[in-house]
């Protein structure tokens, strides 16, 4: 038999075994009106019900989704493909799933993988409301996973949430591939892009993202995070936060960051994140590492940002290891997180403020085993300056970047 005979073979056997199901047999309605939740928890419970893979398929149209709960812990298949050619819409109306914590909840899932769509949570009347200081719902999370494993998500689109875009929590092996993240830059706080906790191998590549808050945060518990192949901005950095979801509310507001980390006296870590081939513009930070001011048990150990490029970037690279907003709760505190074994390689482009570099580490426990080779950032016509206190380690490239560490 030919190989072309047996690749036949196969794929025909394999969409003998994938069974389709499609949210219009159970219901759902495609003109952006009708509720269609009810249809598409049918189309799970069937596919969740098959012992075989099985593909949950959403045609073209808009499709009304009130909040919506993806139980996976009976299900029997660990191989369900959700094929999204529409859109969906949250409600309108903000206090319909306002205080519902997220909006499209997976929880206990296996082998769950989401290709292409639309994810609208129309939350600019919330951040509207939130904005003018009335009292308001805290909003919800777009997409979300816990405890789950293997997921993917490929192709898809999560703009206007009310909270965060998408949140992967207490997951082991996500993939999450060519998305699109888009809301204004004048959006409400904590309309973070992606944020990670308590989770491992995770891996976020090739993603445009735009926000009003960080496009990527990393929450306490994280280990192995792979990030590569990002566009942020507008946003505030990619920032590793030892700051759960739960406490959301007081988190800051970064592109990629590492932040707010070391609330609990007795906290989980973060270590081995690399980010890569990641651009920054107009963003408010770059990659930034946040603790608080207080004491912890937390750590930061073994991160790489490598190959970035920052175009008009307020704090290209930061670690914050004093923040205590408003002085109340840490005043006169040290964080307790320790920094260690973070390397910065390979990082140009333009700083919109004449500190680029601002290493601010504990005065308890100082930063150790910091890196810097190949930075070099300019502000206006000449190089910018560099601040460091309480950091160890060592540097290559410009005088001050050796002088400072």
């Amino acid at each position: 038999m030919s190989l072309l005979a047996i690749f036949s073979l196969f794929f025909n056997l394999s969409l003998a075994t994938n069974t389709i199901y499609n949210v219009q047999n159970f219901g759902a309605k495609s003109n952006g009106k009708i509720d269609s939740t009810k249809a598409f928890l049918s189309a799970w419970e069937a596919a969740c019900a098959s012992t075989s893979a099985s593909t949950i398929y959403v045609p073209r149209g808009n499709y009304l989704i009130r909040n919506i709960y993806f139980n996976g812990q009976t299900c029997k298949s660990n191989a369900i493909t959700i094929r999204i050619d529409g859109t969906l819409l949250a409600p309108y109306d903000y206090n319909v799933i306002g205080n519902e914590g997220s909006w499209i909840k997976f929880e206990k899932v296996n082998g769950v993988s989401i290709y292409g769509g639309i994810f609208d949570g129309q939350g600019a009347s919330l951040w509207a409301c939130k904005n003018s200081n009335k009292n308001c719902p805290k909003g919800t999370t777009a997409l979300a996973f816990y405890n789950s494993n293997n997921i993917v998500m490929n192709g898809v689109t999560v703009q206007n949430s009310q909270m965060f875009h998408i949140l992967v929590d207490g997951c082991h092996n996500a993939m999450i591939q060519g998305v699109k993240v888009l809301s204004p830059g004048n959006s409400s706080l904590n309309t973070d892009g992606i944020h990670v906790q308590s989770s491992s191998g995770v891996s976020i590549m090739n993603s445009n993202i735009g926000t009003g808050d960080d496009c990527i945060s990393i929450g306490p518990g994280n280990s192995n995070l792979w990030i590569e192949g990002i566009a942020c901005g507008p946003g505030h950095g990619i920032s590793l936060i030892n700051r759960s979801y739960k406490n959301a509310c007081s988190k800051s507001r970064y592109l990629c960051s590492i932040g707010s980390l070391g609330w609990e006296s007795q906290e989980q870590g973060v270590q081995n994140v690399t980010v890569k081939m990641v651009t920054f513009t107009n963003t408010e930070n770059g990659v930034r590492v946040k603790t608080w001011a207080r004491p912890s048990n937390g750590f930061v150990r073994n991160v790489l940002f490598q190959h970035i490029v920052m175009t008009n970037v307020q704090n290209p690279i930061i670690i914050d290891q004093n923040y205590c907003p408003n002085h109340e709760i840490c005043p006169n505190q040290g964080s307790g997180v320790k920094i260690s074994d973070v390397t910065y390689e390979d990082i140009h482009g333009t700083s919109a403020t004449e500190i680029a570099v601002k290493l601010d580490c504990s005065k308890t426990n100082p930063c150790s085993g910091i890196t810097l080779e190949d930075v070099n950032l300019r502000y206006k016509n000449g190089r910018a300056e560099v601040s460091c206190v309480n950091a160890g380690g060592r540097a290559s490239g410009f005088e001050e970047l050796s002088r400072c560490l």
